[in-house]
C-alpha cells in the first residue's frame, strides 16, 4: 500500500483512519464545506481537534455553540487557525457560515478531557531552522498543552526553494528521551495550487523508502523512518501534521548520515 493518498475532489477530500494506515492511533480527515452545510460528527472513543483551516464555522456540542470559528481566507495568511477540542463519547454538529476546510484529527480518548475552545491568537508561532531550511510553524496542539490524551497537532509553511521536516528524522520507537513513538499524517497545501512538492519517507533499513510527489490536499502517512519535505522553486509548501502515540512527547532522531548539517 502507498504511503500517498491522493485528495478526492468532493466534500470529503481523504479520510484516514487508524486501519487503513496499519497503525493504532492516528486518525485524519478533512471536509470542503459550503457555506450553510452541517456535518455532525460523534467522537466514541476517540478524542478530537477540529482545525478550521479556512473560512468560518460553528460548531455545537450537547448544548453548548461555539460561534466564529476561524477567519483566515488561505492557509498561507501570516495568521493562525482556530481549532476545537473535542474528547471522546460527545456528538457534534459542524455548520460552515461560508465555505471552509476544516481538519478532523483523532487519537485514541482517555475520557475526563474538557471540550475547548483553542483560539487562533492563543497558539505559539515560530521559525525553525536557517537559510533554505528555514520553515514557520504554528503549534496548534503541542505537547506542553494539557488539553489532549494522545494527539499532537502542529502546521508549518516551507517557502519555495526550502526544504523541511530536515535534517531527515524520525519518531518511531518508544525510547524517551532519544526518541518517542508518534504515528504521523501530512496534510499538503500548494501556493499556487497547481504546483507539487516531495517528500520521502524511508528506514535505515529501507524497509520504506517511498518517494512522493504530492500535489494540493494529499496526505502522506508516516508508520515510522524519516520524512523530509522539499518544496520546488516557485511554490510555497503548507502541511497540517497530526502526531499520536502511547505517550504524549515528541522526541525524535536525526539520521546519521545527514545530521553533520544541524552544525551549519
Amino acid at each position: 500500500m502507498s504511503l500517498l493518498v491522493k485528495a478526492a475532489a468532493g466534500r470529503e477530500i481523504c479520510e484516514i483512519t487508524p486501519e487503513r494506515a496499519g497503525w493504532t492511533h492516528v486518525g485524519f480527515r478533512a471536509l470542503r464545506l459550503a457555506a450553510g452545510d452541517q456535518e455532525t460528527i460523534t467522537t466514541g472513543a476517540r478524542e478530537l481537534c477540529l482545525v478550521v483551516l479556512t473560512g468560518t464555522v460553528e460548531v455545537q456540542v450537547g448544548d453548548t455553540v461555539f460561534a466564529g470559528l476561524g477567519s483566515r481566507d488561505s492557509v498561507f495568511a501570516e495568521q493562525s487557525p482556530d481549532a476545537l477540542y473535542v474528547p471522546g463519547g460527545q456528538t457534534l454538529t459542524v455548520t460552515a457560515s461560508r465555505d471552509s476546510e476544516v481538519a478532523l484529527c483523532t487519537a485514541p480518548s482517555k475520557g475526563g478531557k474538557a471540550v475547548r475552545r483553542i483560539d487562533g491568537s492563543t497558539m505559539r508561532r515560530s521559525v525553525r531552522g536557517k537559510g533554505s531550511n528555514t520553515r514557520h510553524v504554528c503549534d496548534i496542539l503541542p505537547q506542553d498543552d494539557p488539553t489532549a490524551d494522545h494527539l499532537l497537532v502542529v502546521e508549518v509553511i516551507t517557502p519555495a526553494g526550502h526544504s523541511s521536516s530536515y535534517p531527515p528524522h524520525k519518531h518511531d520507537r518508544d525510547a524517551a528521551p532519544e526518541e518517542t513513538l508518534l504515528e504521523e499524517t501530512y496534510y499538503h497545501r500548494l501556493n499556487p495550487p497547481q504546483g507539487f512538492a516531495f517528500q520521502r519517507v524511508y528506514t535505515d533499513d529501507r524497509s520504506i523508502d517511498e518517494a512522493c510527489a504530492v500535489e494540493n490536499h494529499d496526505v502522506v502517512m508516516v508508520p515510522r523512518g524519516y520524512h523530509p519535505c522539499v518544496a520546488p522553486h516557485g511554490y510555497d509548501l503548507y502541511y497540517l501534521n497530526v502526531m499520536a502515540g502511547p505517550g504524549r512527547l515528541w522526541h525524535f532522531k536525526n539520521d546519521p548520515a545527514h545530521e553533520w548539517m544541524v552544525a551549519l
